[in-house]
């Protein structure tokens, strides 16, 4: 048989097998968020973020080659689905580890599904300090890329109190566990300043109008408000403040920042201030140039959180520096591991995290990380033009 017969006939057989090699096995990446209902809007805000960190590190080979998928799954902002979701990505999918949670109560009901499993959670937009405290973080599978509740309520009272010196404080509070804890955190902070609130407002979610409560606030001399709820309560807090006129400060945790509370208010929360762990800074390119491709990811949808796409795009990042560094394993103890020793900074879009974790710490943020934002004609801005410039800077956590 001539050479050449024998290259084809070898050819035949050799292609065939080449063409039906099977395509690196995906590394899967289980995201859980409110994807509808009344928290679709920062939860898809979390989602984009999530997807666009995913599609470019598949555009440069994803894992050592291995494409990232992100198994989506919407915890509608329910207790119950948010356990039922966990418990179908760790028990029935096997997903490598979850980046989730947008709403504390949610992801307070399903944290033994990860802790039971040693799977790993990163929490990248929830905030309340009681998920990373349920259990020690030497023993613990859950971490956070989201400032906690305690640090945003010391926070603003140490800006209302100490910055400001203001003495006479108001505190308004929903009726949910979120504002219930912001709550005792808030007055927890203002009784170390030797203080107690003037007047404490309560209110239901839904709520129509606050202008009385306000009213009952000026009355009793507040120089300030301080709140602790979500979006669409706090725009209705704004709204408030501007037809009872009061001239004080309204302050409030990151809900604060959500597109809605301008829309909803129709303007009212020009000047209202709240805790931020990002604000768009034309000087900054790298975050610009995040916010850029964000926008184009998301096409025609509003981003309604920055904040929650940001936290939700570094958590991406920053877990497969965790992968890297342990060689592929993906195990709960492997990653645990990795976590709280990363050996190299990341330079995320948020901050620059150095060393986020450690065995006794699962949160990456310190009260010396987060900045004080406002808004100014529909658009957030620092309030202090010094902070605009320090967000450049590497931001190591303080002990």
């Amino acid at each position: 048989m001539k050479p050449a017969h024998i290259a084809w006939l070898l050819g035949c057989c050799v292609l065939p097998l080449c063409a039906t090699a099977a395509p690196p096995e995906p590394l899967r990446i289980g995201f859980i968020c409110p994807l509808s209902g009344g928290s679709g809007d920062f939860g898809n805000s979390a989602r984009l973020g999530a997807e666009l960190a995913v599609q470019e590190i598949n555009e440069v080979g994803g894992y050592l080659g291995r494409p990232l998928e992100l198994v989506l799954r919407d915890d509608k902002a329910q207790p119950d689905e948010g356990r039922r979701v966990a418990e179908d990505l760790v028990l029935k999918e096997k997903v490598a580890f979850t980046v989730g949670y947008c709403n504390t109560g949610v992801a307070l009901k399903a944290l033994d599904v990860f802790q039971d499993h040693r799977h790993l959670l990163m929490v990248p937009v929830a905030t309340g300090s009681a998920l990373t405290a349920r259990y020690p973080a030497a023993e613990s599978y859950v971490f956070r890329m989201s400032p906690r509740d305690t640090l945003q309520a010391d926070f603003l009272v140490r800006e209302a109190v100490l910055r400001r010196g203001l003495k006479r404080i108001a505190l308004f509070a929903d009726r949910t566990g979120y504002g219930e804890g912001g709550l005792a955190d808030l007055k927890r902070f203002l009784a170390e300043q030797g203080l107690q609130p003037v007047h404490v407002a309560r209110f239901d979610l839904g709520v129509n109008s606050l202008v009385t409560e306000v009213q009952a606030a000026q009355a009793a001399g507040a120089e300030a408000l301080i709140a602790y709820s979500v979006g669409p309560e706090l725009a209705t807090l704004a709204s408030a403040r501007a037809a009872a006129r009061f001239g004080g400060p309204l302050l409030g945790p990151w809900p604060m920042s959500f597109r809605t509370v301008w829309e909803k208010s129709a303007g009212a929360a020009e000047g209202a201030m709240m805790v931020q762990s990002i604000v768009p800074d034309l000087s900054n390119e790298r975050r610009m140039s995040f916010i850029a491709r964000l926008k184009r990811h998301a096409g025609g949808t509003p981003i309604a959180s920055l904040m929650a796409a940001a936290q939700s795009y570094d958590a991406v990042h920053l877990m497969l520096r965790g992968v890297f560094q342990t060689r592929g394993d993906t195990r709960g103890p492997a990653l645990k591991a990795a976590l709280e020793n990363l050996q190299n900074a990341y330079p995320g879009v948020v901050t620059t995290h150095d060393r986020p974790f450690s065995p006794q710490d699962h949160d990456a943020f310190s009260i010396n990380m987060i900045w004080l934002a406002t808004w100014r004609a529909g658009a957030l801005q620092f309030v202090y033009s010094e902070d605009a410039r320090r967000a450049a800077v590497m931001r190591r956590k303080a002990e």
